[in-house]
Parts: structure tokens; sequence; C-alpha cells
């Protein structure tokens, strides 16, 4: 059973004939005839009935036809890491929360374009949990996420950094002229979630037992860093976001910093799935991301 009978196979079933799939595949309709029958013949069984109106899979076809494509990509994909020599390259798909996306990542995806023009980056800007169970399945080649450090199954992570939270407030805000804030005064303010599912959130909420129907804050969910600053600018309310999302607007006064700590800590991470710790461009974007990050950190901007 050779990649190129499996080719002919799969070409003949997405375009519906033998004639189309030579010419898809720039050979003559014998030689596809030819490739087919050699594997049934290995297979023992016919792939396709000859019908008047064309072709028709048999049940060894449908069988044969997820396997057949995984095979050609895994083939694929070793022909082009044997000829790169290990070098970083193809297509790498990255989920990351968008705040880390906008106030984090952007000079490392500028240092990867530079550094390993081959590989080919596409970012998407979703909550936690979509990202992480994203990586898992495989739609997703890893994920930035800030959250607390834990297992996660199926997952390898590594911490880039500690990402501080700040609750802010416009500056007319009432709370801004208290020097100690209650957490009571925290249920009874309007909140602005900037980022729906992001995992900080979630655990401000259980900090203060925000679950419990009684004790329920109104809560003004925009999912967008840009707008919930504007939000709270204009005293609509207060939010808890990473406090390198408005470190310009608590330097020039826009927002003000409330006297409030959360009561637990949380970092900006990376993660990939366990069987593909080989990636070479994963591998290199863990490294690049851990001398970027670590760069801001010590020069904040």
């Amino acid at each position: 059973m050779e990649t190129r009978q499996l080719l002919a196979f799969t070409t003949v079933v997405q375009t519906g004939s033998f004639t189309k799939a030579a010419a898809t595949l720039n050979c003559s309709q014998p030689t596809i005839t030819t490739r087919i029958k050699a594997l049934e013949e290995t297979l023992g069984v016919p792939l396709f009935r000859r019908l008047p109106r064309g072709i028709q899979m048999t049940s060894a076809g449908v069988e044969l036809l997820p396997f057949a494509r995984n095979i050609i990509t895994l083939t694929d994909k070793a022909r082009k890491a044997i000829t790169m020599n290990g070098e970083p390259h193809g297509k790498l798909v990255i989920g990351s929360a968008q705040s880390l996306t906008d106030y984090r990542l952007l000079p490392l995806i500028e240092y990867m374009c530079w550094r390993y023009p081959s590989v080919q980056i596409s970012l998407h800007s979703r909550n936690t949990q979509t990202n992480l169970a994203s990586v898992r399945e495989g739609r997703l080649d890893c994920a930035f996420f800030i959250g607390s450090v834990e297992p996660r199954e199926g997952l390898e992570t590594t911490v880039l950094c500690p990402e501080p939270l700040v609750m802010v407030a416009g500056p007319t805000h009432a709370l801004t002229r208290r020097s100690v804030i209650t957490e009571d005064e925290l249920r009874g303010s309007t909140l602005i979630r900037a980022e729906n599912g992001a995992s900080y959130y979630e655990q401000f909420e259980q900090a203060l037992g925000l679950q419990e129907a009684e004790a329920k804050s109104p809560v003004l969910a925009l999912d967008s860093i840009d707008a919930a600053k504007r939000a709270v600018a204009s005293g609509l309310g207060i939010s808890l976001v990473p406090e390198v999302t408005v470190a310009a607007e608590l330097a020039d006064g826009r927002l003000c910093r409330l006297p409030w700590v959360p009561p637990f800590r949380v970092y900006t991470q990376f993660a990939w799935r366990q069987d593909n710790s080989s990636n070479p461009s994963v591998t290199a974007l863990v490294s690049a991301a851990a001398q970027v990050v670590s760069e801001q950190v010590a020069t904040p901007a």
C-alpha cells in the first residue's frame, strides 16, 4: 500500500471521478485506474462500485477513507520535517486571551516573523477555557492564558510571568475617595467584565461569593478590554483587569487604582499538547515567549 495509491483514492473520492482525479494530480486517467486497482488488490476488497452515472464508494472504501487521509497528512509532515532539518516551519495556530494579544504578544509575534520566516502564525483571541479545550482537541497548536498554576490534563504548561491584577475606577467614582474598600462595597458596585470567560474573573467571583443569587452584583459584560476601560473611565462601574492593560491610563489619571488587592495570584502561561512537545515551531515559540515576556516585565512600557 503506497502513499501515491492512497492519494489517488482520496482524490477520486474528492472529485467524484477518475478523470477529474487524474487532472487534479496532473497524470493520466489510466494511471489513476492502475493505482486504484493495485490498492484494491493489496487490500483484497473493492473500494468503488462503477455505476452508469458515476462511481460510489463501497463500505470498505468508506472505512479506508479517514485512515488514508491521516497517512497522507503524516507522510507530508514527515517529508517536510526531514527536508527542513528540524528548522521551525509550517503553520502555527495560537489561541490567546484578548488582553495578552493586545498588551503582551505583539512583540513576540514580530520576533517570530523575523526570526522564523518559514513559520506561518495565526493568532486567535478567545476565552481561556475555549482556548485550552481547543489545544487538547488539536484545533489549536498552543495557547497563552492568564490563570492560576495548576496541573491541566493532557497539556504541558510553562509560567512566563506573574500577571498582577488591579481594580480600577473612573476619577469621579465614589470608591476612589476611600482609603479602604470592603468586599461588601465591591459587591454593591456595578462590575464591568472586560473579558468574558477569563479565569481570573471567575476566581474573583468565587472570592466575593458572587455565585450566590442574593450576592449578585450588577454586571456589565463587554468582552473587550478597551470598551471596559472607556466604560470605567466614564463612571459606569469598576473593573478587575491585568495591570499591564491599564498602565497608561493609571499614569495619566484617566483611571484610578482602588485600594483592594485580590486574595489570589495569577500568571501568564503558555500551554501545548503533551504529544506536541517535539514540534520545532512550538519549541521555538516557548523559548521566544520566555525571552520577550521577561524583557517586558524587566522594562515595562
